[in-house]
């Protein structure tokens, strides 16, 4: 078979942008509704992306429908289902914003959050916004549609602890008997540097890996993340990409997503990166049409009307910036270059600004394809040719990545070279030595592999050079030999990050696998 389920010949289809994809997909669309007895699109959808299998499949929630756009939400009867999928996400400013969303199986009547500082008094009101998403019938799947509420909590008051419902007009979290089983919580960000956990990860998907993982953040000894970060490939709705006959894209898998994720992300801030099988072709031109419905991230990066993925944060004394990588990566090209320059303008001039801003320590940056790894996605020129010098001139302190299945840390890097090596347990001043990347990509889907031995905590085995190469424009592989790969670990694992402020802050990071083993430790300081 040499042309995908479209009927597009496979030496353009992988060479189509999102944008070319999308119209495509729509006009597809279009010539089936006049062919009578069309029984679905043939094939699937054309996205770019990976292919690495999985355990995907449905979840419930979401409503079979026609094929009919959806520009609005009809009501709801009366006892309509209860609300799921709820996740928390930081506004701008995380000592007093708070976006609360979540998913409805069935439409209502005018949602909203109530909440209050105390689980008996829910007095303050908030009305949401309602994003239908409806998915057609494309590759042999039903049609679905998804209701996604968001709602905009302002004027909270710094590290303080609120108690929060989910309402409608035919719901009251307030007043009706057993509500508060239902009722979830978070703490804003304090109103001065703090000590602080934060988690990382990418790469999640459903199943039982990813719940294992999801559990552990939950449940981590000091108690749950101040937030987490998620570093792109989130659900895999979109399961392998290639623009073959086979792909195909499942929106129900949202539903078991978010499903997956409520006992934590109910009541710790979700912050999402865009990775490349987060680019959904069906719903906008640049693919992440599905994602803006989904979720409400800080409205503060070079474009938040268009670019879902880019935005910042200060959360005590450390600065987060989020980056979607699909606009610079040389191994998956689909959306390269769709800012125009944009997002890297917008990058040097907020990361200037964060560094000077009186009270931030450290500079955190995460996207979703690596800077620096040896395993089976290796390294993207792109990002490493549009972001990595924009780290070095404002000293950013640490990079987290996905796209590779696996963890692995480099040592302290400079302009790609290795400036001085970091052994587990080491310390390093990343103003005068540079950052470190960590790729932690291990958060439950399939799992990749190293072309060199596994080393890390317990388990040490270092190597002088690891053999590996980088991503090139036109989607070249240009080989290389590198000194910098630290630490690796096939397994299931997530990132925690400890900020210690006050005269000599330190960030305390360890990495641990899905049973709780910590398999990496080091600290970066600054100025020292």
């Amino acid at each position: 078979m040499d042309t995908p389920g479209f009927g597009i010949p496979l030496r353009l289809a992988r060479g189509m942008s999102m944008a070319e994809q999308h119209e495509y997909l729509r006009r597809a669309l279009s010539r089936r509704r006049v062919v009578a007895g069309a029984g679905g699109l043939a094939g699937g959808l054309l996205l770019a992306g990976c292919g690495d299998g999985g355990d995907g499949g449905g979840g419930g929630g979401s409503r079979r429908t026609d094929d009919s756009p959806a520009d609005s939400v009809s009501p709801a009867p009366t006892g309509a289902p209860a609300a799921f999928g709820r996740h928390l996400a930081f506004g701008a400013d995380p000592r007093s914003q708070m976006r609360v969303g979540w998913q409805l199986p069935l439409p209502v009547r005018r949602p909203y959050v109530r909440f209050g500082t105390d689980r008996g008094d829910l007095g303050e009101r908030v009305e949401a916004e309602v994003r239908p998403l409806k998915t057609p019938a494309l590759g042999g799947l039903p049609a679905v549609e998804q209701h996604y509420v968001h709602a905009a909590l302002d004027g909270l008051e710094p590290g303080t602890e609120y108690v929060y419902g989910l309402g409608h007009e035919e719901f009251d979290p307030a007043a009706s008997p057993g509500a508060e089983a239902h009722l979830a919580g978070f703490r804003t960000a304090p109103a001065r540097p703090e000590r602080f956990v934060f988690t990382a990860f990418g790469d999640q998907g459903t199943g039982r890996a990813a719940r294992a993982i999801t559990r552990r953040i939950g449940a981590l000894p000091g108690g749950p993340p101040a937030f987490h970060l998620h570093a792109g490939d989130i659900c895999y709705a979109e399961d392998s990409g290639h623009g073959l006959e086979g792909d195909h894209y499942d929106a129900r898998v949202w539903d078991r997503f978010l499903r997956q994720i409520d006992p934590v992300s109910s009541r710790v801030p979700w912050m999402a990166a865009m990775g490349n099988h987060d680019m959904e072709a069906w719903y906008s031109a640049d693919g992440y049409g599905g994602q803006r419905a989904r979720w409400s991230l800080p409205d503060n990066g070079f474009d938040p009307r268009e670019a879902p993925g880019s935005y910042s944060f200060v959360y005590g004394n450390v600065a987060v910036v989020a980056l979607d990588a699909n606009d610079v990566s040389y191994e998956i090209p689909a959306n390269l270059g769709y800012t125009g320059g944009a997002q890297a303008r917008w990058l040097d001039r907020r990361l200037g600004e964060l560094r000077k801003r009186p009270g931030v320590d450290f500079l955190v940056v995460f996207f979703h394809h690596c800077a620096y790894s040896t395993s089976t996605h290796a390294s993207d020129g792109g990002v490493r040719e549009h972001f990595t010098p924009l780290f070095d001139t404002h000293r950013v302190d640490l990079v987290v990545n996905g796209h590779n299945h696996v963890y692995e840390r480099t040592d302290a890097l400079r302009a790609g070279a290795l400036t001085r090596p970091l052994p587990v347990g080491g310390s390093v001043d990343t103003e005068r030595h540079g950052a470190v990347y960590v790729t932690a990509g291990g958060g439950g889907r399939r799992l990749y592999g190293f072309s060199a031995p596994d080393s890390y905590e317990g388990r040490r085995r270092d190597r002088d050079v690891v053999h590996t190469f980088s991503w090139a424009r036109g989607g070249e592989k240009a080989l290389e030999d590198v000194e910098w790969s630290r630490v690796r670990y096939t397994g299931y694992s997530f990132l925690a990050v400890e900020s210690r402020p006050g005269t000599a802050p330190a960030l305390r990071v360890a990495a641990y696998a899905d049973d709780g083993t910590r398999i990496d430790r080091f600290e970066l300081v600054r100025g020292r």
